[in-house]
C-alpha cells in the first residue's frame, strides 16, 4: 500500500492509486540536480559512500548495470530533493531514511523513516510524488510531499 492507502503506482491498481490523488493538497516541493560524472569519482574514491548513503535495496539495484552512476546519482538527487522540500539540509540526515523504492513496472515511490518520516510528519506530509529522470551526465528528480486531507473546494478542482 502507499503512504496515505492506495494501490501502488505503476501496479494494475495504478490508475486508481492516481485518481486517488486527484485534489490532494501539494504540502511542499523539491528538486535537485545532480552530476553523474562528478558520483561517479565519489563511488570510486570513496567506497563507503554507497553504504553510507543508500539503503541494501537501492544498493542492489543500482549494482546491477556495468557503470551504477546513472541510478545512484538519481536517487541521490531524489534524496535531496526530499530534504529540499521539507525544508532541512544535508546536516544531521541520515540519507539512509530517505529510500527510493521501484515498482515492477518501474514506477519510482519514496519510503520515509526515522527523522526523515517524523519531519514529514511533522510538515503534514501523508504521502509523496516523485519523478526521476537522467541521462548519462545528468540525473534530476522532482518530489511533491501530499496532505492526507482533500484540497477545499474554493480551488475548483474535481473531488474523486
Amino acid at each position: 500500500m502507499a503512504a496515505g492507502g492506495g494501490a501502488e503506482p505503476g501496479t494494475a491498481d495504478g490508475a486508481a492509486w492516481a485518481a486517488g490523488l486527484l485534489g490532494r493538497r501539494v504540502v511542499c516541493v523539491g528538486t535537485d540536480l545532480a552530476d553523474v560524472a562528478e558520483l561517479r569519482g565519489v563511488l570510486a574514491r570513496r567506497p563507503a559512500f554507497a553504504a553510507r548513503v543508500f539503503t541494501p535495496g537501492e544498493r542492489a539495484y543500482c549494482e546491477v548495470p556495468a557503470d551504477p552512476a546513472e541510478r545512484y546519482a538519481v536517487r541521490f538527487a531524489a534524496k535531496e530533493a526530499v530534504l529540499k522540500a521539507l525544508g532541512v539540509g544535508l546536516t544531521g540526515s541520515v540519507l539512509t531514511e530517505i529510500e527510493v523504492l521501484r515498482a515492477p513496472t518501474g514506477a519510482p515511490s519514496l519510503r520515509l523513516t526515522g527523522r526523515a518520516a517524523r519531519l514529514a510528519a511533522g510538515a503534514g506530509v501523508a504521502s509523496w510524488l516523485i519523478s526521476l529522470s537522467h541521462t548519462a551526465t545528468l540525473a534530476h528528480a522532482m518530489v511533491a510531499g501530499l496532505a492526507e486531507d482533500d484540497l477545499p473546494r474554493t480551488y475548483g478542482l474535481p473531488r474523486t
